[in-house]
């Protein structure tokens, strides 16, 4: 038996918690948070066995410590645990940017016993109200181990996280940070800005927001996610992500460059080019920029499982495009990705699944 502690119980720690509980029954589980509601529901659901205060001394029994709070709130619990863990605890954390908290580690010579993680899982919603069992569920779970980690250690925390149903990915921080900058934390800073473009250009009639066409809504889904925590992102990961725009930004002058001189050679290669790698990346990664016909949903892993979501279709002659597991889901909701030919196929098949029982998203 373990014992896990968890500072803060809000959607990503949340579900951790109750991952583990449905993996682990038998594992001990205590947890802070700021909200004594989120603590109360999580006892009332039998998530966690003890409640916690701030610093409390009880996380110096823990073998690992979850830190699930705001970065400089995680930041600072580092201390206290330093001088109350045991000596075979790991302590982790979940954020989305990992360069921040290695720094605090490395100043409070704490390498021997630091893992940072990143799920790479998550929606635009928050809270423990929304956390779930399976959001972590054949999602990348990425590892960024302190540099004097005992090579065991590492081992049984990456068993802990496949146990989980989750996949780990062994990185350094600095490459998580570059890596993120790229695939996540660039495409939210284009989509937020291209969103506020339109909006400027626009009139007082709207024209522009009236008409937008499904490639404009699908590029900028993202916008709708938290400004908060994509402030702290931006703030936290700066370096990366002003390099990665330098790149993106001379490109930017490129192609205008060559739309200004009339260069169809090189027009036609950039589409060419992104087409053919945008075309290689899986289908079931997460992010479509051209206009699809997807629903997500909420599925156990276990054996049959897309199979029978299939059948149900084909038994009622609806014809399935792509069908597949999200192994990337930051933002987006569901588990199996179901993309259809038509728009009414989609509808019908949400309508069906939902009679099954299952939790279907559509976008």
């Amino acid at each position: 038996m373990k014992t896990i502690g968890f500072i803060g119980l809000g959607l990503i720690g949340g579900s951790i918690a109750k991952a583990i509980r449905k993996f682990h029954p038998d594992y001990h589980l205590l947890a802070y948070d700021q909200n004594r509601d989120t603590l109360a529901a999580a006892v009332g659901s039998n998530i966690i066995d003890g409640v916690c205060e701030d610093k409390d001394s009880r996380f110096g029994t823990c073998d690992y410590v979850f830190l699930c709070a705001p970065v400089e709130f995680n930041i600072e619990y580092l201390s206290f645990l330093k001088e109350i863990r045991q000596s075979n605890c790991i302590i982790t954390d979940v954020g989305s940017v990992k360069g921040i908290i290695h720094e605090q580690v490395d100043a409070l010579d704490m390498n021997d016993c630091f893992i940072g993680g990143h799920p790479m899982a998550g929606s635009e919603k928050s809270g423990f109200d929304h956390s779930h069992d399976r959001l972590i569920e054949n999602a990348y779970y990425i590892l960024t181990p302190g540099g004097e980690i005992p090579l065991d250690r590492l081992t049984d925390f990456t068993e802990l996280v496949s146990s989980l149903g989750a996949i780990p990915m062994v990185l350094t921080a600095d490459e998580h940070d570059f890596i993120t900058a790229g695939v996540s934390h660039l495409p939210h800073i284009i989509a937020s800005a291209l969103v506020n473009l339109v909006k400027n250009l626009d009139n007082d009639a709207e024209y522009m927001k009236t008409i937008a066409a499904g490639g404009f809504r699908d590029i900028t889904r993202i916008a709708s996610s938290s400004p908060v925590m994509w402030q702290q992102i931006c703030l936290e990961n700066n370096k990366n992500i002003s390099n990665v725009l330098d790149d993106y930004i001379r490109m930017l002058i490129q192609i205008r460059c060559a739309i200004d001189n009339q260069d169809p050679d090189y027009i036609y290669h950039m589409f060419a080019s992104s087409r053919d790698y945008r075309d290689s990346i899986d289908v079931v990664d997460n992010g479509a920029i051209r206009k699809s016909h997807v629903l997500y949903l909420d599925i156990a892993d276990e054996a049959g499982a897309i199979a029978t979501c299939s059948t149900i279709l084909a038994m009622e002659k609806i014809s399935i495009k792509n069908i597949g597991i999200i192994h990337n889901r930051e933002f987006e909701e569901g588990v199996l990705k179901i993309e259809f030919y038509e728009e009414n196929a989609m509808k019908e098949g949400a309508a069906l699944l939902r009679k099954r029982n299952y939790i279907v998203y559509e976008r």
